[in-house]
């Protein structure tokens, strides 16, 4: 776990990456009782103008602050975490899913807190797409 006195502005915290497979989702609807059928059903999800079964946001935005809570040490440490969702996270049947690309940089530190900027991608290239945007999230540090 970082400390406060270690940590400065402009910290970047390890880059990780985060395969999400069909099963994953499918997971997510009993973990969290939401079985909205654009998460598992791909004829439903097409019918309704989506590409394809989509990630919940809200499971996202969990696998987003990962980068945090491994840096940190401890998902306790959390205070605050806040997204704004910029596109759906697409997630083909096949043996890769969507993998999501998160890095994070420390952005402010005051009163032994910091805040942390997170960007998530998903795609490569040319067709690689942010997924949330305005995601930050505050730690406490010891």
């Amino acid at each position: 776990m970082p400390s406060y006195d270690d940590v400065e502005v402009g910290t970047e915290l390890p880059a990780q990456t985060f395969p999400i497979s069909r099963l994953d989702l499918v997971r997510y609807c009993g973990a969290s009782g939401d079985f909205n059928v654009i998460h598992w059903n791909e004829r439903i999800a097409k019918a309704v103008g989506l590409p394809d079964v989509i990630a919940h946001g809200m499971c996202t935005m969990a696998v987003a602050v990962r980068v945090v809570t491994d840096w940190a040490g401890d998902p306790g440490a959390v205070v605050s975490y806040g997204v704004r969702f910029s596109r759906p996270v697409v997630v083909p049947d096949d043996d890769r899913g969507a993998v999501l690309r998160v890095t994070g940089t420390v952005e402010d530190k005051a009163d032994g807190r910091v805040t942390v900027g997170l960007t998530a991608v998903v795609g490569e290239g040319d067709d690689a797409a942010k997924v949330l945007t305005h995601a930050k999230a505050v730690v406490r540090l010891p």
